[in-house]
């Protein structure tokens, strides 16, 4: 006898759904970034995450968690970002072990650039496609399944108060 708790027929239809989403989305998204600004969705998100930080800087450790990602995959990315010139890494003043990025004037131009046809991929696989209740709604599924995947909220998901 299994204790497996087998999903029912309607869980079954959801989790697909949902499983196929988590499948194209990101491949979409990926792509358009590609195409468009020469930068992988990853390379964008953290350009993205340093242009919202406090003087367009964060600790590497910090810009992981930010990122929702390793420490290993956001070094592996910030140096190839470094090669293109847009972002500069140095160690940090008050721990010579840790390090910093900074988006640099490059870096800035290359994510308000790339922004718009981000934002417009967005819109046209997600939210344009929803009503403002249905927004809500995936705004509470998203918060209720985060919160299963992470209970202790560490990652980030909250957009920086303008």
């Amino acid at each position: 006898m299994s204790d497996t708790r087998w999903l029912s027929d309607s869980e079954q239809r959801a989790w697909r759904k949902l499983a196929a989403l988590m499948t194209v989305v990101p491949a979409a998204l990926d792509a358009q970034l590609q195409r468009d600004a020469g930068l992988t969705m990853f390379g964008y998100w953290v350009l993205s995450m340093l242009s919202e930080a406090p003087g367009r800087e964060l600790r590497m450790s910090h810009l992981a968690q930010q990122s929702n990602a390793s420490p290993s995959r956001v070094s592996h990315v910030v140096s190839r970002l470094e090669q293109q010139g847009f972002v500069a890494r140095r160690k940090a003043e008050d721990d010579a072990r840790g390090s910093i990025a900074e988006l640099t004037e490059a870096g800035l131009a290359k994510v308000v650039a790339s922004a718009p046809g981000h934002v417009g991929k967005v819109r046209s696989l997600i939210i344009d496609g929803l009503d403002a209740s249905q927004v809500a709604l995936l705004d509470d599924l998203c918060s209720a399944l985060l919160a299963q995947v992470d209970p202790g909220g560490t990652l980030s998901v909250t957009p920086p108060e303008h």
